[in-house]
């Protein structure tokens, strides 16, 4: 472990952002009575060209007018490749109420990006007096944000949490596919005659999880393109969650009970946790530096990994 020690990441649930158009106010009452964490008002690939302006206005609005109650808000606005990111940001910031938390920033590709949000939040905050600081949150969804994950990871004290955006990641990357998460068909062993599929995201998600916790930023999974498909939803998150990431998007409300599912530890996994801690308590008080539980060894790693568990149960609990 080096001696500088890793910061926490945000103490707040993140199992689930769901999405919803801001050109569709009509939506907005619903996703304020979801069960997501995080709820995420956007701006870009959802909305149109020519509805641009009207669906910030919704957004302004919106953000006066509905008891968002204790959900993360969360805007996307449009890549900084585009005429529309700024009046996003400037119209957000000058014109919205403090329940918007969050701005996220698509297409990042390297840490000037969020700097240049960054600096336009910073000084809109200056000059209208604003007390409550505007969180961000990075999609990592071109070669180019894979490159500098790190950098980006570490751009901004603004800076909450990052997210995989699977379908402009493929395409950036070249990918011969066009499926939004998941499983891709041609992405197989073969052994003996028979297939073996593995996991396309992998190695992308690993990059975001160890840049993430190296600079106490919440990891989180994108979308599932499929959503009739429950079990392959589950199993794209399941995934996620065994390496690290806390959450996932949802694109349809019925992907919100499956994220909060799966990014909800279990009893059972809360309670053998639990036992695990009071298993080295024993040990540590007879002098110990490991203890045997259910026929494993565990030690002080053991700790590290029961506590993981059992403070996120406890958060979500709160």
């Amino acid at each position: 472990m080096s001696f500088r020690v890793q910061p926490q990441p945000p103490a707040r649930p993140n199992r689930c952002q769901l999405f919803g158009p801001g050109s569709r106010p009509a939506l907005f009452e619903k996703m304020a009575t979801s069960e997501a964490d995080v709820l995420n008002l956007d701006l870009e690939d959802s909305v149109s060209p020519d509805d641009k302006a009207e669906a910030r206005r919704n957004i302004v609005a919106a953000s006066h007018d509905i008891d968002w109650g204790t959900k993360h808000v969360s805007v996307r606005i449009n890549g900084l490749d585009t005429p529309y990111w700024y009046r996003d940001v400037v119209e957000l910031i000058e014109d919205g109420s403090d329940r918007i938390d969050q701005i996220m920033i698509p297409k990042v590709g390297c840490a000037a990006d969020v700097y240049a949000v960054d600096a336009l939040v910073t000084a809109i905050e200056a000059a209208k007096g604003r007390k409550k600081r505007v969180a961000l949150e990075v999609i990592i969804e071109t070669a180019a944000g894979l490159a500098h994950v790190e950098d980006i990871a570490a751009s901004s004290p603004r800076l909450q949490a990052m997210s995989l955006g699977a379908a402009d990641f493929a395409a950036s990357m070249g990918m011969q596919t066009t499926g939004i998460g998941g499983t891709q068909e041609n992405y197989y062993m073969l052994h003996e005659g028979q297939r073996y599929w593995s996991d396309p995201w992998h190695w992308v998600q690993t990059a975001i999880v160890a840049a993430c916790r190296t600079h106490g930023v919440l990891p989180v999974d994108g979308p599932f393109g499929d959503f009739s498909d429950e079990e392959g939803f589950r199993a794209q998150a399941r995934r996620s969650a065994t390496l690290g990431m806390v959450g996932k998007w949802a694109i349809h409300p019925k992907q919100v009970a499956l994220a909060n599912e799966v990014f909800t530890p279990s009893d059972a996994a809360v309670a053998e946790a639990r036992e695990i801690l009071a298993a080295m308590d024993e040990a540590k008080r007879t002098g110990q530096g490991a203890a045997v539980y259910k026929g494993r060894l565990v030690d002080l790693a053991s700790i590290r990994q029961a506590e993981v568990i059992v403070k996120q149960a406890e958060m979500i609990a709160r």
